[in-house]
């Protein structure tokens, strides 16, 4: 019997199939923020939808016990399998005091949990790269086996910090791998509108570093590239530029209206392009999932869906005194 994609790939059926369960729930996690924000009960939201298999895949060819990570703002994908918990996202969602990325501080998307290896984010988009890399830096100076991930979108590509953050790593040639999610649009700025070359892989070249387009809404074909570009890095060989061509679902924010700038035949024609279902059809083709098992799946994920925004709701907020923790050096108190 011919192997399944996955199994070339070094993947089990239970592998895939909790790449899968990852996917979904990232999605179905965030359909409930979209709920929850036009009721008025959380202030913002920053999607995923349309990326899962981009994130998942990338992030399950890396170690997750020793590899650190630098996501940008719509990876609840890489973050969860990770290890933040579906709780802990609600709780961000929320602002509320035990929101373990920034105790209720920051925006949603602003990720950030030490024991998980998740570098804290910023609101300027791409600092994150050049942190990444010097993540990455200290790696080979203390002679540690550990890559750095870090994402972004490909407007984030056109800012300085890209330019500086690559050059750094190609120059030093460090462990670190750099993966844009080109979901296409800018906020509202298209493609073309960004970009001179045809992909954003093509400005690898000018960092010393291999690059590489791969198809985002495939979660086997990430993880294959993303495996490589880690197996390059753990033996010394530097720096990879990864593009995964994704499709974003929902407007840039919920602050947003993208029917502003795109046409309602664009918009049809990405949701054709849904890697969930297109992932569901791979995974019953191969035997692994069927009707009733998916039905188990989503009645699981629904549940703790369900928990953790009962959860966060019912949270206590962040008590005024402590806006000012972590700001300035308490005596005796939390490091």
């Amino acid at each position: 019997m011919a192997h399944s994609r996955h199994e070339e790939l070094g993947l089990t059926n239970e592998d895939v199939l909790q790449m899968y369960e990852t996917m979904v729930m990232a999605r179905r996690l965030d359909e409930r923020m979209w709920l929850l924000n036009r009721a008025g009960k959380i202030p913002f939201v920053i999607s995923c939808q349309g990326q899962e298999a981009a994130q998942v895949g990338a992030a399950f060819a890396l170690n997750k016990e020793k590899d650190w990570i630098a996501p940008y703002y719509r990876d609840m994908g890489v973050v969860l399998h990770f290890g933040m918990t579906p709780r802990e996202l609600m709780l961000s969602a929320f602002a509320k005091a035990e929101d373990p990325n920034s105790g209720g501080r920051q925006m949603p998307g602003h990720f950030g949990q030490r024991k998980n290896r998740i570098l804290t984010g910023s609101s300027p988009v791409t600092t994150q790269l050049p942190h990444a890399v010097g993540v990455a830096l200290a790696a080979k100076m203390k002679k540690e086996d550990f890559v750095t991930f870090v994402t972004l979108g490909e407007g984030s590509s056109n800012q300085g910090d890209f330019h500086e953050g690559m050059n750094f790593a190609g120059v030093h040639k460090l462990p670190t791998i750099v993966m844009v999610e080109n979901n296409k649009y800018a906020i509202s700025v298209p493609l073309e509108k960004q970009l001179a070359c045809e992909n954003v892989s093509d400005r690898a070249v000018g960092y010393g570093m291999p690059g590489v387009t791969v198809d985002g809404t495939d979660p086997l074909d990430v993880f294959k590239v993303v495996k490589e570009a880690a197996d390059r890095a753990r033996s010394g060989e530097g720096p990879s530029l990864i593009e995964a061509v994704c499709y974003r679902l929902t407007a840039h924010s919920s602050d947003d209206d993208h029917r502003l700038y795109r046409d309602a035949e664009e918009l049809e024609q990405e949701r054709k392009l849904d890697p969930i279902p297109k992932f569901s059809a791979y995974l019953k083709e191969a035997g692994i999932l069927d009707e009733a098992s998916e039905k188990e799946l989503e009645e699981r994920i629904s549940a703790i869906v369900n928990e953790a925004t009962d959860y966060a709701e019912k949270a206590p907020y962040a008590e005024p005194e402590y806006a000012l923790r972590h700001v300035y050096k308490e005596e005796g108190g939390d490091e």
